[in-house]
């Protein structure tokens, strides 16, 4: 089989050795760079799951364009520790999982298991509800019918996955081009104000006056970063890792970074999209109390006066779930084989999270009617605010560590950077949390 990581590294090699050769070497270069795509594109996916929707449209709708700073900011702090995680597979041969069953005590490793697989029932909570109106919204079924709909589709998809990562990273990338193309009519078609947009993007104390704001924007940072793909990142590259010398890893970081930067930046594209369609069609008409992802369907035809704007919407949001989920089961099957060593086939696995994740979509549904999908998607990230410090803690004790990474472990500047995202993501999640309990 070829090592795609050596070839990357072949012509860094000839470029020191036969500098003529340098315009030619810098297209193979862009070639080579094209057998590492993938791994970010994977991640990214869950940066624009449907439990973003939610605070995304609320905060347009609401704000206007004034918090689209914290989109960026929180995008780019996700860039960091998506990094972090494709680091330590790459460095120390171990993904994240792997890594705590190696270095905590059995009891610490299994509790930190425990709320990895929180996390990802939580996040397939949303992408169940988000898939589910979809459906309702396209096909016009009830909300059950497309629970029930949505219940077994995936399972096509990782049959049609199952010959390995490069085919689930071409459905991936379906998805996420039919995401993006959706959006890029969408943002067409609402003519949003694009000086405001860039108003937006700088920081401002104005922007967080009212308890509100700070609390959407508190929801923004929560829902970003999702715990399970910390863990999947380390892994999908580690399944590339083929040569432990150390420039050809140095050679790997750098490529599998510009991977995983490309690839969020389109997933913050797109969250800054969402927002920026809420401010641009709801906000700017006085429609400032959209919240609810149907209601946003219903109210894009008429105020943009475009027949298809909901039903690119509709199929963006379906996409978006059908993506999530896909990942969010291969990243099940990471947690499972690296903190239980334990190995079972895809369709099982996804059986048992979408098992779990069903039966409160049921149950609420059945209780409190289809207005109880908003609470739901709403607690879906207040669960994955509680589990991302217990992700996030190891991933950067163990970028630290000169023990596991060797050359690569972070310099004391990256490091301080690192804790004090921990520490700016963990108080946000706990404020998150309070609000929405207490």
């Amino acid at each position: 089989m070829p090592n795609p990581v050596a070839q990357i590294a072949e012509p860094f090699h000839a470029a020191h050795a036969n500098a003529p050769r340098q315009s030619a070497l810098v297209a193979s270069l862009w070639r080579r760079l094209a057998q590492t795509a993938g791994p970010g594109l994977m991640v990214s996916v869950g940066y624009m799951d449907p439990g973003n929707w939610a605070t995304d449209i609320e905060a347009g709708s609401a704000f206007g364009y004034g918090l689209l700073s914290v989109v960026l900011v929180s995008s780019l702090a996700a860039m960091f520790l998506q990094t972090l995680s494709l680091r330590l597979g790459l460095a120390s041969g171990m993904d994240l999982a792997q890594a705590c069953r190696e270095r905590y005590p059995k009891s610490v490793s299994r509790t930190l298991w425990v709320f990895g697989e929180l996390s990802i029932a939580a996040c397939d909570l949303a992408e169940l509800l988000g898939s589910a109106l979809a459906l309702h919204l396209l096909l016009h079924v009830s909300l059950m019918s497309g629970l029930a709909i949505t219940a077994f589709d995936t399972f096509a998809i990782l049959w049609l996955g199952s010959m390995g990562y490069r085919r689930i990273e071409s459905i991936v990338l379906a998805f996420v081009i039919t995401i993006a193309g959706c959006y890029v009519v969408e943002m067409i078609l609402a003519r949003p104000d694009w000086a405001g947009v860039a108003s937006g993007l700088v920081p401002d104390r104005k922007d967080f006056a009212s308890a509100r704001e700070v609390f959407v924007a508190i929801g923004i940072v929560g829902a970003t970063v999702m715990p399970h793909n910390l863990y999947l990142h380390s892994s999908v590259v580690l399944a590339r890792r083929r040569d432990s010398k150390d420039e050809v890893l140095k050679i790997a970081i750098r490529s599998y970074t510009l991977d995983a930067v490309m690839s969020l930046s389109l997933a913050m594209l797109v969250n800054a999209a969402i927002l920026i369609l809420a401010a641009s069609v709801f906000n700017k008409t006085g429609h400032r109390e959209i919240v609810d992802i149907a209601d946003a369907y219903h109210m894009l035809d008429p105020l943009v006066s475009g027949a298809w704007a909901s039903i690119l919407f509709a199929v963006a949001l379906l996409a978006s779930g059908q993506s999530a989920t896909l990942t969010g089961t291969i990243a099940g099957q990471v947690m499972l084989e690296g903190f239980l060593h334990l190995r079972i086939s895809a369709w099982k696995r996804r059986l048992i999270t979408r098992l779990i994740a069903i039966l409160p979509a049921v149950a609420a549904l059945h209780c409190f009617g289809p207005e109880s999908v908003g609470r739901l998607l709403v607690a879906s990230q207040v669960v994955l605010s509680l589990q991302l410090p217990f992700a996030l803690w190891p991933l950067i004790r163990f970028n630290g560590d000169p023990g596991i990474m060797g050359k690569f472990s972070l310099g004391k500047g990256w490091s301080v950077l690192a804790w004090i995202i921990f520490v700016s993501v963990s108080a946000a999640n706990a404020w998150l949390v309070y609000s929405v309990l207490i």
